[in-house]
């Protein structure tokens, strides 16, 4: 099951978001050990869906979403 992944987290800086297990930034599971995946909204604004081709169906309203092709039993306005 694919987790929602959240357009505009409170605190992006205290997850890893590089895959769907979303770890506290200093107790990764993966490992990848030196640092953690920024959330895009760090790297490219508040309006970071809305640059390039994510892949992602927003409306407006809608907090969090589900990648296309990725199934959740959570609705994806939490």
């Amino acid at each position: 099951m694919a987790k929602v992944f959240p357009l505009h987290p409170l605190h992006p800086e205290r997850i890893c978001w590089g895959c769907d297990h979303y770890c506290p930034a200093g107790d990764m599971r993966c490992g990848n050990g030196q640092s953690r995946t920024q959330h895009p909204a760090e790297l490219l604004g508040d309006d970071w869906y809305e640059q390039g081709d994510w892949g992602l169906t927003v409306s407006q309203g809608d907090k969090c979403v589900t990648p296309a092709g990725l199934t959740t039993s959570n609705s994806a306005n939490h």
